[in-house]
């Protein structure tokens, strides 16, 4: 019964169809009726590609899926004052901000009796300091991805641009945060914990309290301190004793109270020190196996931050090549 009813269903459709052709075209109307209704038993798949498009469907969701970056874990920057607002510009590339230092403070007299009060100056002495230069390489965006591709190739290369900027922003700042070598008014320590098994002494606690106790004597205010941990001195610090840990850590992020007086974060890309010489290597040197990744402390209030000029250059592939900066 299904196949003569799907034969006689066939047979009607053909009719029909062959009718209405025959009359739109001026073809013999039976020959059409009988070409239709023969067609109508060939199978599907033997259609090649008139069968895989009623097949084969594809859904565009307009989604692009994008590499993750660690820009959040550049926390350790929230806080610090903002400059942008004062930046001057020399010309479109050297980028300036100006600070004002006053070195000594005023004397404190107690009970004077001597008048008039002697004079002490505060010039204040200005400091220029000059805002790297971030550039990015180019991106081809050829004219069927521009018109054709189901996401905006053009918006989103520009925030991977962006982004790719921000995260060396981040990497540089933490870098020029870290003195350059041991001074007299910041001491750089080496850790004293067990040999990792890759010649790394681990941190410990007592070297948090030796550094606190360095610091301290220098007269650094306890307000604003503030210790990048890198990933080592924090893991470090996660493989203590359990009831150390439960106490010193927030057990869902993993991360290191404040504690001692210091504000704790972490940072996944510090810079690197020589523990022979306490020196810093310079900004994307390659470390050494003697080389050791620090942690970077600083005072809130005597840092600052600032951006620059943010521009985007693009042009035709028949004017010239475009870059982002």
């Amino acid at each position: 019964m299904k196949l003569f009813f799907s034969i006689f269903c066939s047979f009607l459709v053909s009719v029909l169809s062959g009718a209405g052709i025959a009359m739109a075209t001026g073809l013999p109307a039976f020959e059409t009726t009988a070409v239709l209704f023969s067609a109508s038993f060939i199978p599907l798949n033997s259609l090649g590609f008139i069968a895989q498009s009623g097949v084969y469907k594809e859904v565009w969701t307009k989604e692009v899926e994008k590499r993750l970056s660690s820009l959040g874990e550049g926390t350790f920057l929230d806080g610090i004052k903002d400059y942008s607002q004062h930046v001057a510009a020399v010309g479109d590339e050297m980028q300036v901000i100006h600070l004002t230092y006053f070195g000594i403070h005023p004397d404190v007299l107690i009970n004077n009796t001597t008048y008039p009060i002697a004079i002490k100056e505060q010039d204040g002495e200005d400091i220029p300091i000059a805002l790297d230069k971030y550039q990015t390489t180019a991106t081809p965006i050829t004219d069927d991805e521009l018109y054709a591709v189901s996401y905006d190739k053009m918006g989103l290369t520009k925030e991977t641009h962006a982004e790719a900027i921000l995260e060396w922003k981040i990497q540089k700042s933490i870098h020029a945060l870290a003195p350059s070598s041991e001074t007299s008014t910041m001491p750089v320590l080496v850790t004293t914990g067990e040999d990792d098994g890759t010649g790394r002494k681990r941190l410990v606690w007592a070297d948090l309290v030796r550094f606190k106790k360095a610091i301290d004597k220098l007269g650094v205010p306890k307000k604003g301190r503030r210790l990048v941990l890198c990933s080592d001195h924090e893991n470090d610090l996660l493989e203590l004793d359990p009831k150390f840990k439960d106490q010193y850590f927030e057990p869902v992020a993993g991360k290191v109270y404040n504690r001692l007086g210091f504000e704790f974060y972490s940072y996944m890309a510090n810079p690197y020190f020589s523990p022979a010489t306490k020196t810093k290597l310079s900004f994307g040197a390659i470390p050494t196996d003697t080389d050791r990744e620090a942690s970077v402390f600083f005072r809130v209030n005597r840092a600052a931050k600032a951006n620059g000029w943010t521009k985007m250059y693009h042009s035709k592939a028949s004017t010239g090549s475009a870059n982002s900066t």
